[in-house]
């Protein structure tokens, strides 16, 4: 099972026909090609293309905006790519895909583009919005939306920017490539992990919040156990600051190994607790849970 939580920090995609070339503007980059094949070779183009040959669009010039810090962990690049297939599909009035097979694309597309196996659950988080318990079952998954206060997981969540990139897939894949070779270890604590992502739902559902930070603390101190590489100082230093703070706990977002943490703390005590995070190196982000879904203008 995970348990996930859209937040704010969005992605936006912007999506129009071209007369001749492809492009792609992100920030101050910009990269254009002649087929979609050319534009996927460039590193900065290459979603777009990998989405533009798969869908066989016609010269398009897109636009790409993520609040998230490169490499933060939040899911940015899951969100960019549903987001590419949805504003493409309305563009050029194609058949709208379904949820189920939307999540697929985005990840057999990412996994294609890293050369690495990608998981689902950042693409629905982008794609519902809210709260999700998502059940990992034989032959697909099973998505159920969780009933949240918006306001009070907000007054007490603190999504916190390591400053330190990191590389989710690569992550990933030891812990993959580990759990295939039957280790005990691995095996082990991915079973623990799942158990305690079943009590995360029930507190976050019936709105224990301090449960939920509890189990987040937990679930880390298994996770981290899983690479080498998943934690790091940096992480560390900021979860301890955090709980010296009176935190009920937090954990790295996504893969670990840098990125951003995710912390859980009493409403009263949290501004003192972004304070002391940010003299300690770490950046705050305005993050909170986004309860609406997939928006297309």
């Amino acid at each position: 099972m995970t348990v996930n939580v859209a937040i704010d920090v969005a992605v936006e995609v912007s999506v129009e026909p071209a007369p001749a070339r492809y492009s792609v503007r992100q920030g101050e980059l910009r990269v254009e090609a002649t087929a979609p094949r050319e534009l996927a070779a460039e590193p900065e183009g290459a979603l777009v293309g990998l989405v533009a040959d798969t869908l066989a669009l016609p010269p398009l010039a897109a636009t790409l905006r993520s609040g998230s810090p490169r490499g933060g962990g939040l899911g940015a690049s899951s969100a960019m790519v549903v987001a590419l297939i949805a504003a493409a599909e309305e563009t050029f009035d194609l058949p709208r895909s379904a949820a189920g097979r939307r999540v697929a694309m985005a990840r057999d597309l990412e996994a294609r583009l890293m050369g690495l196996p990608t998981g689902i659950q950042d693409h629905y988080a982008a794609l519902l919005g809210g709260a999700l318990e998502i059940r990992h079952r034989p032959g697909g998954e099973a998505v159920h939306p969780l009933e949240i206060d918006p306001e009070a997981l907000a007054a007490s969540l603190l999504v916190v920017y390591t400053g330190q990139s990191h590389f989710s897939a690569g992550q990933n894949w030891q812990v993959v490539r580990r759990r295939l070779d039957g280790e005990p270890e691995v095996s082990a604590l991915l079973t623990g992990i799942a158990e305690i992502a079943g009590g995360a739902a029930a507190a976050l559902a019936a709105g224990d919040l301090e449960r939920l930070g509890a189990a987040m603390g937990e679930e880390w101190r298994l996770r981290r156990r899983l690479a080498a590489g998943i934690s790091t100082p940096a992480i560390e230093r900021l979860l301890d600051l955090a709980a010296a703070g009176g935190a009920w706990g937090g954990k790295a977002c996504g893969a670990g190994g840098g990125g951003c943490i995710a912390v859980l703390c009493p409403a009263d005590r949290r501004a003192a607790l972004a304070a002391s995070l940010e003299r300690a190196g770490g950046q705050v982000l305005p993050a909170r849970p986004a309860i609406r879904p997939l928006e297309v203008f």
